[in-house]
């Protein structure tokens, strides 16, 4: 049984409504323009001032007017995601993608619609709060760039905690997930290049062969996880591209090595990085080659904060009931760039499951993802529920 707040329950159909306009209408990463500004107008509609985070980030404020006998004036930051995934959508719904390609596979359009319902809701019922909820409809999410423009901005200043929300196809509709510590991988996306010399195959001895060089490092690179890292310590080194020669009789004078690198803790993540520089280094110099290392650090491990993380199992018990709330379970190797928010400022990441029949069981960045749009006002509510909160403790 979900307990809602009544005005946040009746809010149903237009969250359903929301949530299946930007489904129809995705937009890549950094691209967004149509999404902002389709949450900027309703901002405007609801005399909710906003700032502009790069081209298609939107900061909203609104400040309570309960007072604050202790004067202490707290802020919090509630976020969600709006970019969608380059990947065809292939359900066969009326709300299915109208841009080819293109596809809200991964929930941000659920994020989206259900904080614009807590935004509503905070907005129209100041009187129930002291402070200020910066609200964070955040660009860029699947490229790990979004966060970092919010917290270079330097409009987060005073805030004291972030709250986020995730839908997981794994988990029943009803069901929430508040789990503090890590829960998901960093991600590094690395860049090996190797250049060594041509020569004819039949005389390999006058060329330096970046083939060979570069087949070695992907092995090589195996051995970090192997025989490098504790093996109680998760930890991975994907290779997904090895390029190299352009012709069967010319030994290669160039290869390219892309992968990436994903770790549940700030250590293991710079120790493995190190190792991947230094045994493509080594390993290129062994074959008389040369390389360059190149990265790009999309996202942080999500690590949430135990104490955001009481509060947060707390508050969806009183939504869910206790027994639904789930407070323990294993960390994913997927990343989140929600993590920046996590690095300077107490928070947790949350999830809410989505899931409830065959055709909303499909996982993240399935080409027919598709979720229980009941679980939309529970999402506003779960916002709604940890800014009041947060708030109003003493």
């Amino acid at each position: 049984m979900v307990n809602l707040l009544p005005e946040i329950e009746a809010l149903q159909e237009q969250l359903t409504e929301w949530r299946r306009h930007f489904h129809r209408n995705p937009e890549p990463s950094l691209q967004e323009y149509e999404t902002a500004a389709y949450i900027q107008n309703l901002l405007t509609q609801w005399d909710i001032p906003f700032d502009k985070i790069e081209e298609t980030g939107t900061l909203a404020t609104i400040t309570g007017t309960k007072i604050d006998p202790n004067q202490t004036h707290r802020r919090i930051l509630l976020r969600a995601d709006i970019d969608a995934l380059e990947l065809p959508d292939q359900k066969n719904a009326e709300y299915s993608s109208t841009k080819p390609g293109l596809n809200h596979a991964c929930g941000h359009d659920a994020h989206t619609a259900a904080l614009l319902g807590a935004t509503y809701y905070l907005a129209n019922h100041r009187e129930q709060f002291a402070g200020t909820v910066l609200i964070a409809f955040q660009q860029a999410e699947e490229i790990g760039g979004g966060a970092r423009h919010f917290v270079s901005s330097g409009l987060l200043e005073g805030v004291g905690q972030v709250f986020g929300i995730h839908v997981d196809p794994e988990v029943p509709y009803g069901s929430v997930e508040a789990v503090a510590g890590a829960q998901n991988a960093s991600c590094d996306i690395f860049t090996i290049e190797v250049f060594g010399k041509n020569a004819h195959v039949a005389k390999p001895h006058q060329g330096t062969d970046a083939l060979i060089a570069g087949a070695n490092i992907v092995t090589e690179l195996q051995n970090i996880v192997a025989r490098q890292t504790d093996p109680q310590e998760p930890v991975v080194v994907g290779i997904g591209v090895f390029e190299s020669g352009t012709r069967y009789n010319i030994v290669a004078d160039h290869a390219i090595i892309k992968g990436t690198v994903r770790a549940l803790s700030h250590e293991s993540r710079e120790h493995t990085l190190e190792k991947v520089k230094q045994i493509a280094k080594l390993t290129a110099e062994i074959h008389g080659a040369n390389v360059t290392f190149e990265n790009w650090d999309a996202a942080l491990p999500v690590i949430n904060d135990e104490e955001a993380a009481q509060r947060a199992a707390r508050i969806a018990g009183s939504l869910v009931g206790p027994d639904q709330v789930i407070t323990a379970k294993k960390a994913s190797m997927g990343a989140d760039d929600f993590a920046a928010f996590l690095v300077d400022i107490q928070g947790i990441y949350a999830r809410v499951g989505v899931n409830s029949s065959a055709e909303t069981s499909f996982g993240l960045h399935h080409n027919q993802f598709d979720l229980d749009e009941r679980a939309l006002p529970l999402m506003a509510n779960f916002h709604v529920a940890y800014a009041l909160d947060y708030l109003n403790e003493a």
